[in-house]
């Protein structure tokens, strides 16, 4: 979840919580200091809180800072704050990112967090990512959220974080949840969870492999999205989606990011991703999934999990 003080509303007393929240456990609070793909990230930890202690905290901050930074050729911002809030239980419990004044993250952190959790999160890379894309405001949630959720896949494979079938199963299990309903009047109009997350995501699938088929797999999504993050800055600017969307498409040459919104945009569009999945060789096998080297699109496939 990303929020941009500039552009986003909220009522005072959503504000009082979200500041009681970032304040909770202040006491006892250190700045810790990584400096990781050109950025400097300034970890607000209370070591005392965790019962595993600060050490695996800090290799799990900086292990996602390396996923995103590769993903991007740097990391999105030159500087960003991290504030760990101590949290009952164990795992990740969830983040928010904002923008303005500065770039600040969030994460609510059980306690009892083991390293086994903190290496196979999702939660921080995700936070971190929202950090590559400017504001196209609350309309565009879906944007957001939706790249935040496919990028977090392919950039820890990439990192060899993650394996390629773990995220092929996910996408096969949950990217079913952002298509259409009853009543669905496109991704601008239609704020459901399973829309702004996982119908973004299958925006960013769709247009990942369509840059790539015609590009003859010169260019994919990641291109783009690295283009967009260079001229824009990332999240502390303000763009209109078209503007997003224009950038990322001269970066590789296709009207594929430009035409794709055109279509999903005011309308419901109904994919046929299981089509989609065999074509690229990704196979249904019980929970998970099998890779076949032999489909049409493997290649494509390949391509998008391959670091750049």
């Amino acid at each position: 979840m990303r929020l941009n003080w500039a552009a986003h509303r909220t009522t005072a007393s959503a504000v009082l919580a979200l500041l009681m929240l970032a304040a909770a456990g202040t006491a006892g609070t250190a700045q810790e200091e990584l400096r990781v793909g050109g950025a400097v990230l300034r970890v607000e930890v209370d070591r005392s809180a965790f019962t595993g202690g600060a050490t695996p905290i800090l290799e799990w901050l900086r292990r996602s800072a390396e996923i995103v930074s590769r993903y991007y050729a740097h990391f999105p911002t030159a500087s960003v704050t991290v504030r760990l809030v101590p949290q009952e239980g164990d795992g990740v419990h969830g983040g928010k990112t904002f923008a303005n004044p500065n770039a600040y993250i969030r994460v609510q952190l059980g306690r009892e967090a083991t390293p086994a959790q903190l290496l196979n999160d999702w939660v921080l890379v995700h936070e971190m990512t929202h950090l590559a894309l400017p504001d196209t405001g609350e309309e565009h949630a879906w944007l957001s959220e939706g790249i935040a959720t496919y990028v977090e896949g392919v950039a820890r494979v990439q990192a060899g974080n993650r394996s390629e079938t773990d995220v092929w199963a996910e996408e096969m299990r949950a990217m079913p949840r952002g298509l259409p309903q009853s009543g669905d009047r496109g991704l601008d109009h239609t704020h459901a969870w399973g829309r702004t997350y996982w119908g973004g995501a299958m925006f960013c699938l769709l247009a990942d492999v369509d840059i790539r088929r015609r590009t003859q797999l010169r260019f994919g999504l990641q291109d783009a999205l690295r283009a967009v993050l260079r001229e824009s800055g990332g999240l502390a600017t303000d763009w209109p989606i078209e503007r997003v969307l224009r950038t990322g498409d001269a970066a590789v040459g296709t009207r594929t990011l430009e035409d794709l919104y055109a279509q999903m945009k005011d309308a419901p569009v109904t994919p046929d991703l299981m089509t989609l999945w065999r074509e690229l060789g990704v196979l249904p096998q019980g929970d998970s999934v099998t890779l076949s080297d032999a489909a049409p699109l493997a290649e494509v496939r390949h391509a998008i999990m391959r670091p750049r």
